[in-house]
Order: C-alpha cells, then sequence, then structure tokens
C-alpha cells in the first residue's frame, strides 16, 4: 500500500464514533504517564513489525455478511505483529501480551480492520474506568509494588480487571509472533443480503498451533527476537492464520469486552490469512478497528466506539512528532 492509499485509509474512522475528544485526550495521557512520551511511536502497542499478505476467504461466511473480503475473492492485507508496552525500547520477553492488527485492502480501495491480543478479554469495561485503572496503576508504580502485587491491587480496586489480569499472568512466552492464538475481543454484529442480523467475535488461530517458550529459554533470546524470528521464517513458508467467527447467542455480552462467552458457541471458518513478508511500517498506516464495510456493523461495546477518538488522538500525536 502506498502513502496516498494509506492517508485514504487513516481518513475513513467512523464519524458517529467519534466524541468525546476530550476524554480522548484524557486516555492518551494517561498512557503516556505509564512510560513517558515516546514521539513519533503508537501510544500503545509501541514497538512492532508490519507484514504483508493475502487473506483468502473460505465463502462460508456468505450466509452472515455481506462484507467484501468474507465472501470469495482473494484481499491483500497489512498485518502489524507487536507488544503491549508502550515504551517502544522494552524487550519482547518483558511485554507478555501480543497483538496482531490486520487491515484487509478490499476490492473497492477501501479498507477494514481486525485487531487482536493474546488474551481473551479487556480489562476495562467503559472508557472512563480504561482512565481510571491506568491512573492507579501509574499511582501504585511509584510505589514499591511488584508486578503481581501491583495486580493484585488493581483488581482490588477494579473487579472488572481479574479475568484480564489472570489470562496475562498465565501468559508464557511465544516462540513466534505466527505461533500466538490473537483474540479480537469486541463483539461486532455481521448482517447478511436478507438483513439478518448476527453478534459475532473474532479469532486468529495459528495453522501451526501455539508453541511457547520456558523462561529460561526466552532470558537467552535477542531483545527482538520474534521479528528475527518472523525474517527467518519467511525464507521457508508464510505465516498462515484461520480467521474464526464465534457466534453469540442470547444472553452472550455485546457491550462488555471483559467478560467471555461461553466456550460451547459455534464457531465459522471465514479463511485463511497468509503472511509472506516483512513490510516496513508504513508512516500514515492507522489500524482503527472501528472502520468497517458493507455487511458489518459496530456492537454496543463502548470501548470499541471509544477506540476510534483514542486512535486518533494517538495518531495525530505520533504523526506530529510529540
Amino acid at each position: 500500500m502506498n502513502e496516498s492509499e494509506s492517508e485514504h485509509s487513516s481518513s475513513q474512522s467512523a464519524a458517529d464514533t467519534r466524541e468525546h475528544p476530550a476524554l480522548a485526550a484524557e486516555a492518551v495521557d494517561a498512557i503516556e504517564n505509564l512510560s513517558g512520551v515516546h514521539p513519533g511511536y503508537r501510544r500503545a502497542h509501541a514497538a512492532g513489525v508490519c507484514c504483508r499478505g493475502f487473506f483468502r476467504p473460505s465463502g462460508l461466511g456468505k450466509e452472515f455478511t455481506e462484507a467484501e473480503h468474507l465472501q470469495e475473492q482473494q484481499v491483500n492485507a497489512i498485518i502489524r505483529f507487536s507488544g503491549s508496552s508502550t515504551d517502544p525500547a522494552l524487550a519482547d520477553l518483558l511485554s507478555p501480551a501480543k497483538g496482531m492488527a490486520v487491515q484487509f485492502i478490499l476490492p473497492d480501495g477501501g479498507v477494514t480492520n481486525l485487531v487482536g491480543v493474546t488474551v481473551p478479554v479487556f480489562f476495562a469495561r467503559t472508557p472512563e474506568s480504561f482512565i481510571d485503572i491506568i491512573q492507579t496503576a501509574h499511582r501504585l508504580r511509584t510505589g514499591t509494588l511488584g508486578p503481581i502485587e501491583l495486580m493484585k491491587e488493581i483488581v482490588s480496586h477494579f473487579s472488572e480487571s481479574k479475568d484480564a489480569l489472570l489470562a496475562v499472568r498465565r501468559l508464557k512466552p511465544p516462540a513466534s509472533y505466527a505461533e500466538c492464538h490473537y483474540h479480537c475481543i469486541h463483539a461486532y454484529v455481521l448482517v447478511n443480503a436478507e438483513g439478518r442480523q448476527q453478534p459475532v467475535r473474532f479469532e486468529w488461530v495459528p495453522e501451526t498451533g501455539v508453541r511457547t517458550l520456558t523462561l529460561e529459554e526466552a532470558a537467552q533470546q535477542p531483545d527482538r527476537y520474534l521479528e528475527d524470528e518472523l525474517e527467518l521464517r519467511f525464507k521457508d513458508e508464510p505465516a498462515i492464520f484461520q480467521l474464526v467467527a464465534v457466534l453469540g447467542e442470547e444472553g452472550d455480552a455485546t457491550d462488555d469486552p471483559t467478560r467471555a462467552w461461553p466456550e460451547d458457541r459455534r464457531r465459522i471458518d471465514l479463511g485463511r490469512l497468509h503472511i509472506s513478508e516483512i513490510y516496513p511500517d508504513p508512516t500514515y498506516l492507522l489500524m482503527d478497528p472501528t472502520i468497517l464495510t458493507t455487511g458489518m456493523l459496530l456492537s454496543d461495546d463502548p470501548i470499541l466506539k471509544f477506540r476510534s477518538a483514542a486512535y486518533a488522538e494517538s495518531y495525530g500525536r505520533r504523526i506530529e512528532g510529540r
């Protein structure tokens, strides 16, 4: 994707979600306070690597949506793997959760995005509680609390964070970005040709399975071992992920990303993402997960709707070199 295409994609955020600019600025300020300001970098998932690939849909999505990338035509994609830290200098090992953002390049020249992480739920239910939790973590870090004690203190103040922080504690160092299971933690709504709506959550499942390292093995790796591993992998084979739609049922929360859906929900294979080469991170790349296409709607999740304003605030500061 060239620079003009990237600028085009960054302008397509859903306007109806760009609310509360002051709240978005407060949220980004809170993130910056965790590890300082790093001009030119994303305010979250600062360190990462971009790749190029394509998505080949299975055709099974046609029953549920008119979304262009989930029909039968193969589409190109830009993928960004990352650590979760706000600090771009932090070693891979020290940033437990990993991210995978995918931008689908649609046949009509537009884009749509999915953002996933290696934990199944988020730690905050609303934008306001997100800010409160980040600010509380910053205050607690100024003391002498270690990581485990810090998590316990946050849970004692914010019970909604319990499941997410427990999931982070259970994470083991990944052997590869290509061998992680990524959860797109927000609910969306698929709309088919008849207008029928279906709530879903998406997951990226690695074709080769999940593989992790022991702490001893990970401690012997260089700071950017995950990017190094991708470079070696792509010399021999692509990384392949299955896109899965988990179908929500009555009673499943669509407005609360801190709550997981039951494990017995029906799962649909939507297709395969093939990733084959590392690609320089486009300056104007914006992976806003509220940028949708025909056949998809935002759910009533307040965090998901708020992401557009927060991403725009972070993007503006990054582009301006702040």
